[in-house]
């Protein structure tokens, strides 16, 4: 799955360099002063690292599937402002610990994420775009597992760059397909029963979502 997600943003990334070189006019899309509502199917796929004291071994969340929502304005024909609202729940384990796999429970993250883009007019309706921005993620609702060594966890809120690309195919002059993926650096400190045992834990999730824009 990862080298999957690997191999389409660099695909997306191409396409972005291939079509800046193309022709500049475009018969759909959005232009400067208008607003781009999307809704995405979003796979948040996170790619772990971390340690763990006293008991070592590492941290997984699992993968999940969410809706999203986002909100695009753009100031000129090319350059937008995009952000995007998602609650995502993860199970997290500890495994190769010295107690082997340890539940963790699961967590909520809201994870709102505000990048400007660079969106290149394609000819045909087809409009790609490079992004950069922050992630900002606030970790709420952490439940220890119903039975286990762990009997309490909280995890630290966490700033990070993201990167993104992405296209849109435009249907007519309202509406598109959105495809998009988003690399997004995320760290984290984990308490475990109260400072007993701590983790730095960094996600670093992949965002892969598929949906539909609508212009206003």
């Amino acid at each position: 799955m990862m080298e999957w997600v690997r191999c389409g943003a660099a695909a997306m990334a191409a396409i972005v360099m291939g079509a800046a070189g193309g022709p500049a006019e475009a018969e759909d899309g959005a232009r400067a002063g208008t607003w781009l509502l999307r809704g995405r199917a979003l796979g948040v796929l996170p790619d772990e690292s971390s340690t763990i004291s006293a008991i070592g071994g590492r941290a997984d969340a699992e993968n999940t599937i969410v809706p999203e929502l986002d909100l695009t304005y753009f100031a000129t024909d090319s350059i937008a402002v995009e952000l995007i609202a998602a609650v995502t729940k993860h199970d997290v384990e500890a495994h190769g610990t010295m107690l082997g796999t340890v539940p963790l429970g699961s967590a909520w993250l809201l994870p709102p994420t505000l990048t400007v883009q660079y969106h290149v007019p394609g000819a045909g309706g087809v409009s790609p775009y490079l992004g950069a921005g922050v992630n900002y993620t606030h970790f709420f609702d952490a439940d220890p597992p119903a039975a286990g060594a762990v009997r309490s966890i909280s995890y630290d809120d966490s700033f990070g760059p993201a990167l993104q690309a992405g296209v849109d195919v435009w249907v007519n002059d309202r509406w598109a397909i959105n495809l998009d993926v988003k690399k997004v650096w995320l760290n984290t400190d984990v308490s475990i029963n109260g400072g007993a045992i701590e983790a730095d834990v960094d996600l670093d999730p992949w965002l892969v979502g598929v949906g539909v824009a609508y212009r206003f």
